[in-house]
């Protein structure tokens, strides 16, 4: 309960790209939110490629509707039958970091893999998690994938 007497949804934030790092993160925002009782509100976001000339004629039903499957299949391998907890999802057209950073408004936590389909995989964190790191309005859980490296 919080001060006026209502209670709080606790909320945890995590970005998802389909990367072994952002599934990483999925899976530790979710053993979290069971542990503390919170919901998870697992975020994907697309932008138009950078692709000029080549007649594309994808729509934004079709990044959508693409980002959309990729999370759907990764809440559901990732939430735990044992100790499930809600998980609602979000796609959204944007740039990743700001996109989160929005979501993160009023959340309990942001929870970010080390990196994901970024250009330099060798660096320990990527660009976007570095944005969020300095900018976000909560505390940033940071989950490097261990079990997938090379």
């Amino acid at each position: 309960m919080n001060g006026t007497g209502s209670t709080a949804e606790r909320r945890i934030v995590t970005g998802v790209d389909g990367s072994d790092s952002s599934r990483a993160a999925l899976r530790w925002a979710v053993r979290q939110a069971a542990l503390t009782g919170a919901t998870v509100e697992a975020v994907i976001t697309w932008e138009y490629p950078a692709v000029y000339g080549w007649g594309l004629t994808l729509t934004d039903a079709d990044f959508t509707a693409a980002a959309e499957q990729t999370l759907a299949k990764l809440v559901e391998e990732e939430n735990d039958p044992a100790h499930p907890v809600t998980i609602s999802r979000r796609v959204q057209c944007g740039n990743a970091a700001r996109v989160l950073l929005d979501a993160a408004e009023g959340a309990e936590l942001l929870v970010i893999g080390s990196r994901g389909h970024g250009g330099f995989t060798g660096a320990l964190l990527g660009s976007v998690g570095q944005h969020c790191v300095q900018h976000a309005p909560c505390p940033v859980v940071v989950v490097r994938d261990t079990e997938h490296r090379g």
